[in-house]
């Protein structure tokens, strides 16, 4: 089946149903890692009947933001209640003071939850302040702020994710404090000499390699170069925001202002960054002279699954490179091209080297168009499988095109047959993941000044708002105003990641119109991820006063041994996902409404994980939010290309 209109959890769930067995080989007795269950609230059936789904603690049935709203943005939220007429609500201040005050709007049964609600509006509130409280039927939210700054920190922490999460260097305590340190994983010192000699699986190479560097793809130590390249794309596409859209602001990036070791080196520390990644992407280039040289490994992880917990650098297993891909190679190709047009005022020689690899990669990908990674290759690490790369030549002929202006990559482009159609570079369910890459091609297009005649550029950009309107339409449908609706309801894996990924194509249609419907809908998204949800619950660690903090990671394991900690300040839990792969969640969960189908237990991978993929577009989003906070009214963008 097409992989751009099959549903998503077909993609995602093979890739994940290994971690079931590697949770019993780590010895980990699942059933017994237990979060409180308390009957809090009830949910309600369409039919008005109890629903055999679980009851689960989830506060107040006032849901907020618990982050807060930006000054000049929409406020809304929701209240779970049995009532079917208007009930007065009223914001008061920290200090008690009433605020403002009105009434909500009846909207019926929830689908995604099962839930009867009700929505307030308090949006014409402008006073800034921390603490604000809104009261409905006796019921008081979680505290939250109004101010411009909102988003600021969460700019930083969730960028942070991505140094604390690096292969093959020491994390500085002074950088991220001492519980989050450590010695180097992967290195030269490491068991086998870590990542930097390398042996192939049997049967793929009789070399070893120096694959050093790189960040741990999610919970478990794996590098892998599709997911890597989703990740580091947007990275720097956060950054190639601000050398396009009016109202971004590069400063926040910029040299010394993010959690890095490199300051001081005249570069932007969000490319930094980008660097360490792009760095090992490019070490896993077939070398010349090879069989299949030019082409990129698919991955390097150990050869069992490690076990729970593990430190990086105290895994003793030994690492092996998997077969090459023609999906690893054109996420190469796509990510050098990019690296290469965004680093050259910086660093005119590594701007060289990417294009030359971006170049290679894509002539290796050409003349072998159809190597693909295997759905089985699931030992010890994600398969991540792909049988159709049209899409991942999309995206690098695009980036190939708009750093070189080569007709050749601008006719891939045009002839692709995706080009102009909504439905394949923009899916309903989820714009962008992995496995589909091709909106990030579109987007670049739409927004990075190129050579595309102005009618095929209009063109484009009218492929994205199309796509944003869908997604706007899906936020004002949604009670809850997240713009994410999966065919047949059923939430995927890594379902948060999806509301993100929709919430950056309505991002860009605000930048590239300047339509406040595009900004609502995207702060209406951070909303839901931060509070203003069915289970009252933020999804980023250590935002809001009911945050995940126990998602699965190997070394943020604090659940499993106090000594160690919880993830890191703005690390983003994967979210409900009607699949339930895991015993946790099963066990937990079964029967759940999709947006119910989440537990924050380190071993509910399949609800619960962290990933570089899904932190990737919640940096890129706390930056445009940040941003909006930052300019009169919420700035509408205008594209200055």
């Amino acid at each position: 089946m097409d992989k751009r209109v099959r549903p998503a959890p077909d993609r995602t769930s093979r890739r994940r149903q290994r971690m079931v067995g590697a949770a019993v080989a780590a010895g980990l007795a699942l059933g017994a890692l237990t979060v409180p269950a308390a009957g809090a609230v009830e949910r309600l059936a369409p039919s008005g009947a109890k629903p055999a789904g679980p009851t689960l603690d989830t506060g107040s049935p006032v849901r907020v933001n618990q982050v807060g709203y930006l000054t000049h943005g929409p406020k809304k939220g929701t209240v779970v209640t049995t009532a079917t007429k208007p009930l007065t609500w009223t914001l008061r201040t920290a200090h008690g003071i009433k605020e403002a005050s009105g009434t909500t709007t009846p909207a019926g049964i929830d689908p995604s939850s099962g839930q009867n609600v009700q929505t307030f509006d308090f949006s014409k509130v402008t006073q800034k302040g921390k603490g604000y409280t809104v009261i409905v039927d006796g019921k008081e939210s979680e505290p939250f702020t109004i101010g411009d700054d909102i988003y600021s920190s969460l700019r930083r922490d969730s960028l942070a994710y991505f140094y604390q999460n690096r292969s093959g260097i020491k994390i500085d305590a002074d950088i991220v404090g001492g519980k989050y340190a450590r010695p180097a994983g992967h290195d030269k010192a490491a068991a086998h000499g870590g990542d930097t000699d390398v042996p192939c699986r049997p049967g793929v190479c009789d070399y070893r390699r120096n694959v050093s560097g790189g960040w741990y793809d999610a919970g478990d130590q794996g590098k892998y170069v599709v997911n890597g390249g989703i990740s580091v794309a947007q990275l720097m596409s956060a950054f190639e925001r601000t050398r396009t859209t009016k109202g971004a602001d590069a400063k926040p990036l910029g040299d010394g202002r993010l959690r890095v070791p490199e300051h001081g080196n005249g570069v932007p520390d969000i490319l930094d960054e980008a660097r360490w990644e792009m760095d090992f992407l490019m070490r896993m280039q077939v070398p010349q002279g090879k069989p299949l040289a030019g082409m990129a490994f698919h991955k390097v992880h150990d050869d069992q699954w490690t076990g729970f917990p593990t430190r990086p650098d105290q895994d003793k297993q030994q690492r092996s490179l998997h077969a090459p891909s023609t999906a690893a190679t054109l996420n190469l190709a796509a990510t050098a091209a990019q690296s290469a047009r965004l680093f050259k005022p910086y660093d005119p020689k590594f701007a060289a080297r990417s294009l030359h690899v971006a170049e290679t990669a894509w002539a290796a990908a050409k003349a072998h168009p159809d190597v693909i990674a295997s759905d089985q290759d699931s030992t010890g690490g994600g398969a991540y499988g792909d049988s159709d790369v049209s899409d991942e030549f999309y995206w690098a002929a695009a980036e190939l095109f708009i750093t070189t202006g080569d007709n050749t990559y601008r006719q891939a482009v045009l002839q692709s047959p995706l080009h102009g159609d909504v439905d394949a570079l923009f899916p309903r369910g989820g714009a962008l993941s992995w496995s589909q890459v091709a909106g990030l091609g579109a987007l670049d297009l739409a927004t990075v000044p190129n050579k595309l005649t102005d009618k095929q550029r209009d063109a484009v950009r009218r492929t994205v708002i199309r796509a944003a309107d869908r997604y706007a339409a899906d936020s004002a449908k949604s009670a809850y105003g997240v713009p994410y609706a999966p065919k047949g309801g059923a939430y995927e894996w890594g379902s948060n990641s999806q509301v993100l990924n929709n919430m950056v194509v309505l991002a860009t249609a605000h930048d590239l119109t300047g339509k406040t419907r595009y900004r609502d809908a995207v702060l209406r998204g951070m909303d839901y991820l931060l509070g203003a949800n069915p289970l009252n619950q933020s999804y980023v660690t250590g935002y809001g006063e009911r945050n995940s903090h126990h998602q699965h990671h190997r070394f943020w394991a604090h659940q499993i041994d106090p000594k160690l900690p919880n993830p890191a300040p703005g690390s983003l839990a994967g979210g409900p996902n009607s699949g339930l792969q895991d015993p946790v969640a099963q066990k937990k969960l079964k029967g759940c409404a999709p947006a119910m189908c989440y537990t924050d237990d380190i071993m509910s991978f399949s609800t619960n994980e962290i990933t570089i993929n899904w932190n990737a577009p919640l940096a890129w989003i706390s930056s445009y939010a940040d941003d909006l906070g930052h300019t009169a009214a919420g700035g509408a963008g205008a594209t200055r290309s």
